[in-house]
């Protein structure tokens, strides 16, 4: 073979195997990313079927339920626009408190309730998710708004 047929194949080869490579961490970034959705839109049906997802807000004031023989903990999640019923199998942060900050990831089910595999709460007084906040934010104008009107 020719040098010049060497280089070619080289370059050729090079190409192909960065475009594997390429292509390898797209669908791996793909099948990782996931997206924060807030009550209101999981509602407006704007959160994926059968995907996981993270919804967050507050955990709504009285609707922590715990059962006695399991780990399983049924709580709520608003936005002071909407609630959205969540499922949790597990232990929970030491900071989940009623009317806190939380972000649950997981999927809804077809009967409409969040099932979480994963519960993250606030980390002190003054944080809260910025996804989080700007969720409770944009409802509490979408709720002025409907009032003025």
């Amino acid at each position: 073979m020719k040098p010049r047929h060497k280089k070619l194949v080289i370059i050729a080869s090079a190409v192909t195997a960065l475009g594997v490579a390429s292509i390898l961490v797209l669908n791996a970034f793909q099948s990782n990313l996931v997206f924060f959705f807030s009550p209101s839109q999981v509602i407006a049906k704007e959160a994926p079927i059968g995907k996981s997802f993270r919804i967050g807000g507050l955990v709504a004031e009285g609707s922590v339920q715990r059962d006695d023989r399991s780990t399983t903990v049924r709580f709520a999640v608003t936005d002071t626009a909407q609630t959205i019923p969540v499922v949790y199998t597990g232990i929970l942060p030491d900071l989940f408190r009623e009317g806190k900050g939380v972000v649950a990831q997981g999927k809804i089910s077809a009967n409409g309730i969040f099932e979480a595999d994963e519960v993250l709460a606030k980390h002190d007084e003054n944080y809260m998710p910025p996804e989080a906040a700007e969720a409770l934010e944009q409802a509490a104008k979408a709720q002025k708004a409907s009032l003025v009107q």
